[in-house]
Formats: structure tokens, sequence, C-alpha cells
């Protein structure tokens, strides 16, 4: 690559970032610059739960007439805009009224129990959002209600899951986010097709919930909004799980606190009659955060499967961790080296319609992501105590040493009665 063809490149990425730090900021809803923005919400015909901050932000001043002007003028904007405190917004749906304050930073969360039902043909249902006061701002948050013939729940990790950020390398993170094309780099080959296969369930019209959680802040949701859109991945709620509270005072993100376990527990709660489908990666605390989960839930956990993106001897140990509690749980795990073997687990689990492996391969293709085909090892003992053990005495980390980092291995940890389940 010429010199040219890289301060091109640097510009375009240079564009990308200015773009995407002003675009949230540009308009108000309200006077004096107050902003009423909710997230998408969930829950069942009983409850729902939904999030939003409310905000001001200084008004366009209007001068300048050039985009790179108008754009560094609006992400002083963002930065400098301040968190409403102890603001008064008004929730409805179903019947039901909640009046809730907005904390220290601006964000308000509303827990319905509703009193009607909303409409059982459809699954997204808009919520009503007042900011009382003297000038008060209306909105509509999105709340997403599985249909009765849904058949379980899906919670998948974004970061390096369905995206690849490497989000433990802050600067490779900002270089695949905004240097490398967005639209065709960013998402991993077949997830799109394998994740659009688990909403639609075996029937194709299951309609299950789709929950996605990030260690993102709140400042990139419409970021990830457009993404998944541009990508064809069904939409869901966005769970992230902290915000960063950057400012003019505060730089740095905040030291984040792990809250994926509680947000997995709300909904293991919410969901109480479904069985749950986790998806991660092997890189972060996905592997830890499962292990808890499945031990604290014993059956309600239907498969795990995790996208193998780091072989430190630090993650083998923590993987293991996770196969022995699945396997004494009596579920699957898979160790993926891409979407074509996640997709080959859930067909063979019947969690997806029959061809699905297929269509992902040929959408890994289109996106040129095609790759070695990766052989599949199976630790697998007649019962689930048995396959614990054997994945204590070394049998998966051997699995995985059989491979090769061009071509991983992917490898199934289960108890033959539970391979027998349909």
């Amino acid at each position: 690559m010429g010199l040219g063809d890289r301060v091109a490149t640097w510009a375009r990425a240079a564009a990308r970032i200015l773009d995407l730090a002003a675009r949230p900021v540009r308009t108000a809803q309200g006077r004096e610059g107050i902003v009423l923005q909710p997230y998408r919400g969930y829950g069942s015909r009983r409850e729902v739960f939904l999030i939003g901050r409310v905000f001001r932000q200084s008004a366009p001043d209007g001068g300048g007439t050039d985009r790179l002007t108008a754009q560094l003028r609006d992400i002083g904007r963002r930065i400098a805009r301040r968190a409403v405190a102890a603001a008064p917004v008004t929730a409805r749906l179903g019947g039901a009224e909640r009046r809730v304050e907005t904390d220290r930073d601006g964000y308000f969360r509303i827990h319905l129990d509703l009193k009607d039902p909303p409409p059982a043909d459809r699954p997204w249902h808009p919520m009503e959002l007042r900011l009382e006061g003297e000038h008060p701002v209306q909105a509509e948050g999105p709340v997403f209600i599985p249909p009765e013939h849904c058949r379980f729940v899906v919670i998948s990790d974004i970061d390096d899951t369905i995206m690849h950020t490497g989000v433990a390398n802050k600067l490779a993170m900002l270089w695949r986010l905004f240097v490398e094309d967005a639209e065709s780099r960013m998402a991993f080959p077949g997830v799109a097709a394998l994740y659009r296969a688990l909403h639609g369930g075996a029937t194709g019209g299951q309609c299950n919930p789709m929950l996605y959680v990030s260690r993102a802040p709140w400042g990139i949701y419409d970021v990830l909004d457009t993404f998944f859109r541009l990508h064809g991945v069904p939409v869901g709620p966005v769970l992230f799980l902290r915000e960063w509270g950057v400012s003019w005072r505060s730089p740095l993100p905040r030291r984040a606190e792990d809250h994926k376990q509680a947000l997995i527990r709300n909904m293991l709660d919410l969901y109480h009659d479904l069985p749950f489908v986790l998806i991660g990666d092997s890189g972060q605390h996905d592997p830890e955060v499962y292990r808890q989960i499945v031990e604290e839930n014993p059956g309600r956990v239907l498969a795990v499967l995790i996208r193998n993106v780091s072989r430190g001897e630090g993650r083998v140990r923590e993987i293991e961790g996770l196969a022995m509690a699945v396997a004494r749980a009596g579920s699957t795990m898979l160790l993926a080296a891409d979407s074509a073997a996640m997709a080959e687990q859930a067909e063979r689990l019947a969690l997806v319609p029959p061809g699905t492996t297929a269509a992902v391969r040929q959408e890994m293709t289109r996106e040129g992501g095609e790759r070695t085909p990766s052989g599949t090892r199976r630790v697998r003992r007649p019962t689930p105590r048995g396959t614990a053990k054997a994945v204590a005495e070394g049998a998966l980390r051997d699995a995985i040493d059989e491979g090769t980092p061009a071509a991983p291995p992917n490898v199934v940890v289960e108890a033959e009665d539970t391979a027998r389940k349909p």
C-alpha cells in the first residue's frame, strides 16, 4: 500500500470516527436541548423492562459551513452534554403506568407489571414515555414480548462473538470499527444466517427472543443498531454492561463492574418456562460467567456455543471448567472454530431448520470467510458424570491440541444420553 493509499485510508477512518461520534447529538427532542432517549426493552406478557436516558445538550450554533467543522462542533456538544438527574419520566403500556426518576447519570429504568397483556399478533410493542415538566417531551420505546409459540431464549455476547472487535485490545478494536470496511468485515462470516435461523427456530416461525450483551458503552447503541440492520442480524434488546461516563472532567472510561451474571439471572427468572441457549467467545469472561449460570440452573441451558478466539493457557483452563459444568448438567457445549460449526451443532440439536448449515456456509463464502474445514472432536462418555471426569482428566485439552492455528478443531462435549436427545 502506497503513501497515498494509506493517507486515503486514514482519511476515511477519521471521517467515520467523526461521523459516528457526532451523529447521536445532532438533534434534540425537547426545548432547551432536552433529549429523552429510550433503548429497546424486553419482557413477557406479565411484565416488561426498558432502560433509557435523559440528557441536555447545547443547541447547534449554526456557525461554519464545511462538514469537518460541523462534526467537530457536534462532538464537542456530545462530550459536553449533561445528564439530567432526578427527572420524572412516566411510562405506559398494557394498562399499566409508572413514574420513575433518572439517576445521577440521567438513566431511568422502567419495570411495569402489565394489567392487560398486549396483542399477541406481533412481538414488538410501543411503550409510551413522557418526560414531565413545564415543557414535556414524549417518545416511544419498542419492547419485545415473545409469542407463545417460541421455544427457547438466545443470550449472546456481541464483542468477538458476533462482531470482530478485539475488545481486549482497544487500539485493535478502534481500527476494526473505523478503518476496516464496516459493511463487510466487522461481522464474523455466516453469523447473520445463523442468528436468523436461531430466531426462527426449528419451524422457522418461532420468533425466539434474541438478547444481546456487550461490554461497550451506551453511547454506541445507535452504531450497533445500524450494524445489526446492515448485516441482517435479528434485532433484540442490546443490554450493555456499563456506562463509560466520558466527559471533559473524566475522559477515561469508568472501571467496569461485571453485571452480565445479574442480567442473565433476571432473564432466566423472567422467562422461567423456557430453556436457554448461551453464545459467547473464549477471549473474555464468557466461559466463567456461563459456567456459573449452568451450575446455578441445571436443566435450563440447552447448549453453550463458544467461538474459539483465544488459545491461551488461562483460557483453556476456564473452558475446561465450563465444559465440566455443562457435562454435569446433562447439557452440551461446543468450542467452535467458525459459524458453520455452530450451525451444524444447532441443527443437530433441532434448534434450527434443516439446511441451516448449508445456508451459513454459503453466506460465509459470499463474505470471504471460507476456510479450511475444521475437524470435529467429541468428548463423549456414557454418562454426564463420566463426561465431566474425562474433561477433568484432559480429554478436552487433548482434543484442542490436535488442531493447528490455521485450522483449530471444533470440540463437542456431551454425554451419550444427551447426544440422543432431539
